[in-house]
């Protein structure tokens, strides 16, 4: 399964869709459509900023799917419940350990049920904290001090956790952070522009990161 997964990601590259993005559907009840314009400024200033060169639409794929091997990096969001059935967390597993990448972005309220579900994923490993000192905040935009925060929920600071196999980081995600409601359309959160520009470098420095690692 592992050397298919390879392939049909090194199949993809060849065929032009190296650079996509998706949302990750998940199930559980938790809306994984939350923020529907998040994704597409992120790309947009991703283009524009750091020279990517993405499909301005993202793709919508299941945890199940095999179509998750069409896309190098998935965003997955939410408030709610997340559940990833035994299939499911094998195909993440394998799709991640073969290349891919898998940003997940606590929109408040989601990182309870992945304390459970994120373990199915990768029953050998531990969710590591990262340093401030980590290649993800250093560029193509410095943040000297980690994550930062973008909306106040229970006044706790923004941690960045992740899952890493052989050096590489692959599963990232971000709490108390909330980057993807700093993405969405100004008129959504009202958000002064300042917040905004630091959600938006900071997602352009996760793409940077899982495109280039």
């Amino acid at each position: 399964m592992k050397k298919l997964a390879i392939l049909l990601i090194m199949g993809v590259a060849c065929n032009g869709f190296a650079q996509e993005i998706a949302v990750l559907k998940y199930r559980g009840g938790g809306d994984w459509y939350a923020n529907p314009t998040a994704l597409p400024n992120l790309i947009r200033f991703c283009n524009s900023q750091i020279g990517t060169d993405l499909e301005t639409s993202p793709g919508t794929v299941a945890a199940d799917s095999p179509a998750l091997f069409q896309y190098p990096f998935l965003h997955m969001t939410g408030h709610g419940n997340v559940l990833f059935s035994g299939e499911e967390a094998e195909n993440i597993r394998t799709y991640l350990l073969s290349g891919g990448f898998l940003h997940i972005d606590d929109n408040y309220g989601m990182a309870e049920y992945l304390q459970k579900e994120l373990p199915k994923i990768f029953p050998d490993k531990e969710l590591q904290e990262l340093g401030a000192d980590h290649p993800i905040f250093r560029q193509p935009f410095s943040f000297p001090e980690g994550l930062p925060k973008i909306h106040e929920h229970d006044g706790k600071r923004p941690q960045a956790f992740g899952y890493f196999h052989e050096g590489r980081l692959v599963l990232l995600f971000t709490v108390e952070s909330d980057l993807g409601d700093g993405w969405e359309e100004p008129e959504v959160h009202n958000d002064p522009e300042e917040v905004r520009r630091k959600a938006l470098q900071m997602g352009a420095n996760i793409v940077n990161y899982a495109f280039k690692n």
